[in-house]
């Protein structure tokens, strides 16, 4: 009589993102000892997931190697690409139930946690009603991205969420607005849709990228430094919900360095000689409508042979054939403009590209400082201006900065927040109107309300403010509160904020309101 052997089971077992140290004591006892070890793969044949798992497996072990039919190319299948998927998804359950019904226990590998994002669902609901199936969970790529990247993804009470980057930019560009801190995976092809979603949802200068996390090919940057062409599918972009507070892993500042300017493989020409003579052109393209860009910059950005500037500014200076386009994240300032120094030192004509004029709060002063370096002795520098945000957004009420003014920038990345407030305090002690830069991003919102309370300590809460947001662009929007009406929920990283003096007045008109600081003081 033959006897019946009992059915085997089936483990899903999840192997941790990348690094075969970061996968569970449980998990290697189960790979040890599995009679069947399944795996998936694409055409080409190299599993990420038996590769983790390999100094645990045992010789002699059977192995069920399954090929992917399709993965991002087209297909003849008659049911498309979804057609061609779930037809592979029923043939392997089919080829792991055959070992489970010989009573083999099968270990289907599953990179990161089987059931996040994973190949390994799959199988579960097609086996898991016939056949004994545990999962051991494992460490996902989002925890490891966040351990790459050395600082805390949420805090208290706010809200992650897990968006894929498969998702319409529009969407993704909502959910990223609506939520404290994200984390984009699936990412690959999808990469300039999701930079864009960034972009356009403020969130680009706070969101970081880590590549194969925890793996030896691991990379760490910063969103808007990555090229587009070049980001593989085991990537993801994390948005932090809190402020870094600790240092950056030296894999940012390292990468930084390296891969500050990302040339657009678009745009870039090999062919471009540039002439003997370089030099660097710091240049100021106004605040956001075409026309408030000078000829005198026009000419210059129509005589470079490269263009160099922060990825948001490049992207506003139309494309010309032959000219290089190096763009890199905000961050990067001395690292940006020592590379264009460089390119004009072998004789490329260089425009350093800023919104705005470029000598507030802008390249100018970055440029200037590392040219000062004896390295770069015989490399020209000009400075081009530029109309400012502060003069554009003054202009649609009328003439708010008539008289005495300061210019005052509430972000504390580069000087303490101590002495931004000394500042305010010095300025509003001296009855000056103030044109407030950077007052909010997504990570700092809280300086509003401090500024707030410390003007109120020295101006009336009747003081006329102005708020201008976009000024020039196509979400433009001004409007006038007074400082006790202020509401910083209504600042955000695009608005300037004006705040009146003494003798500054408003009043309404059928053209809006109308604001004005007069040049006379009553004795």
């Amino acid at each position: 009589m033959t006897e019946i052997s009992a059915p085997g089971k089936l483990w899903g077992v999840g192997l941790g993102p990348g690094d075969p140290e970061l996968v569970t004591v449980k998990a290697a006892r189960v790979i040890e000892s599995a009679d069947v070890i399944a795996f998936h793969s694409a055409k080409h044949g190299r599993s990420i997931s038996r590769g983790i798992a390999a100094p645990y497996m045992r010789a002699g072990q059977l192995e069920e190697h399954l090929v992917y039919p399709v993965t991002t190319e087209t297909t003849d299948h008659p049911g498309g690409y979804q057609g061609a998927i779930d037809e592979f998804y029923e043939q392997a359950a089919e080829r792991l139930a055959a070992h489970l019904a010989a009573g083999r226990s099968v270990a289907l590998l599953a990179a990161g946690d089987p059931l996040f994002y994973s190949s390994y669902m799959h199988m579960h609901r097609r086996l898991a009603d016939r056949f004994e199936a545990e999962i051991i969970p494992g460490i996902t790529s989002v925890s490891a991205a966040s351990a790459a990247l050395g600082t805390p993804l949420v805090e208290g009470e706010q809200v992650l969420t897990v968006l894929p980057g498969t998702m319409p930019t529009d969407e993704l560009t909502r959910r990223l607005r609506d939520t404290e801190a994200a984390a984009i995976m699936k990412l690959g092809r999808t990469y300039p849709g999701v930079r864009k979603a960034l972009a356009d949802s403020g969130r680009l200068d706070d969101a970081y990228y880590v590549e194969r996390a925890s793996s030896t090919r691991q990379r760490v940057l910063r969103a808007a430094d990555v090229d587009d062409a070049d980001v593989p599918y085991f990537s993801i972009t994390l948005v932090p919900g809190p402020r870094p507070t600790t240092p950056l892993p030296r894999a940012i500042a390292r990468a930084a360095t390296q891969h500050a300017v990302v040339e657009s493989p678009s745009t870039a020409d090999d062919s471009v000689t540039p002439s003997a003579a370089g030099e660097v052109v710091v240049v100021g393209l106004g605040p956001g409508a075409a026309e408030w860009t000078t000829p005198e910059v026009r000419r210059a950005l129509d005589e470079a042979t490269d263009l160099v500037g922060y990825t948001t500014y490049i992207d506003r200076v139309p494309v010309r054939a032959g000219q290089r386009r190096h763009a890199s994240d905000n961050r990067v300032e001395s690292e940006r403009a020592a590379m264009a120094l460089d390119l004009a030192r072998k004789g490329a004509r260089v425009a350093v590209v800023s919104s705005g004029d470029p000598g507030v709060f802008a390249m100018a002063a970055a440029v200037l400082e590392e040219s000062a370096d004896p390295q770069w002795e015989g490399v020209a520098v000009r400075v081009l201006p530029g109309l400012t945000a502060a003069n554009a957004v003054a202009s649609r009420v009328g003439a708010p900065l008539g008289h005495d003014y300061a210019m005052i920038s509430l972000s504390d990345r580069l000087k303490p927040w101590e002495v931004v407030a000394q500042r305010l305090s010095a300025v509003a002690a001296a009855d000056m109107a103030i044109a407030i830069y950077n007052p909010a991003s997504s990570q700092r919102t809280w300086q509003v309300a401090a500024m707030r309370e410390l003007l109120l300590e020295h101006r009336k809460p009747d003081t006329p403010v102005v708020l201008g947001r976009d000024v020039g662009g196509p979400t433009e929007s001004v409007r006038v509160v007074t400082l006790d009406e202020l509401d910083p929920a209504e600042v955000d990283m695009r608005t300037l904020l004006i705040i009146g003096s003494s003798t500054t007045a408003s009043f309404d008109t059928d053209a809006g309101p109308r604001v004005y600081t007069s040049r006379r003081y009553t004795r």
